[in-house]
């Protein structure tokens, strides 16, 4: 019950971010970037004798997982590369099947783009492990070095998808499968902010995750 009422909280203060966030962004519009997500900081600084006020943004922190080939990967991995994250299990029996289905399309769009990765994250490491990961993303047609499917220590894995990928993702035995997790694709730029959230249970989501990738990309040119 701890965990479900301290996520209840980061909600709300996601969602008020989220609110603050989305009117900013249609209010630069013509900027044509993405906005960033999150809770954001400020900071002041002296140059020359003037003050300097610099903004802090949301940030996705160090990581370190075992992907479905067991090699480990961190932030280091995903350096200088834009990102999709999710949270899934693979004996789960309600929204996993959509979502990977869905994230299929985002993967054979942008197959073998440098550029870009996807990370999926395991919130049943007991049972995922990287040998039933690796088959699993084989039994999808994942290929190559593009798309991770990734497991740990679950409290990592929980913290860093509630705190920071700002969705649910804990153990719950009163809930279908025995876990609770978000639907949600989420978008990270190469300085590890959060760019956007996308229903991944959707086509709608996943055609729109696929536009703002191309985006995000074209920030980097």
């Amino acid at each position: 019950m701890k965990h479900t009422a301290s996520f209840s909280l980061r909600s709300v203060s996601f969602a008020l971010s989220l609110a603050a966030t989305t009117l900013l962004s249609s209010c630069n519009s013509e900027s044509n970037k993405l906005p960033i997500y999150g809770e954001r900081d400020w900071t002041t600084t002296t140059i020359d004798g003037k003050e300097v006020v610099d903004t802090i943004y949301h940030q996705i922190p160090s990581f370190r997982f075992a992907n479905q080939n067991g090699d480990t990967i961190s932030e280091a991995s995903v350096k200088d590369q834009i990102y999709v994250a999710d949270f899934f299990f693979t004996s789960c029996p309600t929204i996993c099947p959509v979502m990977k289905r869905q994230m299929l399309k985002v993967y054979k769009e942008f197959k073998d783009d440098p550029q870009l990765k996807i990370l999926s994250h395991t919130i049943d490491p007991d049972h995922d492990t990287p040998e039933v990961l690796n088959a699993f993303a084989k039994d999808l047609g994942v290929t190559g070095d593009q798309w991770w499917f990734l497991t740990g220590p679950k409290e990592d894995i929980y913290e860093i998808g509630q705190k920071f990928y700002m969705t649910p993702a804990q153990a719950d035995s009163t809930a279908e499968g025995g876990y609770i997790h978000g639907g949600y694709f989420i978008l990270v730029d190469k300085d590890r902010h959060v760019r956007g959230m996308y229903d991944g249970t959707t086509e709608e989501g996943t055609q729109k995750l696929i536009k703002d990738i191309k985006v995000l990309k074209k920030e980097y040119e």
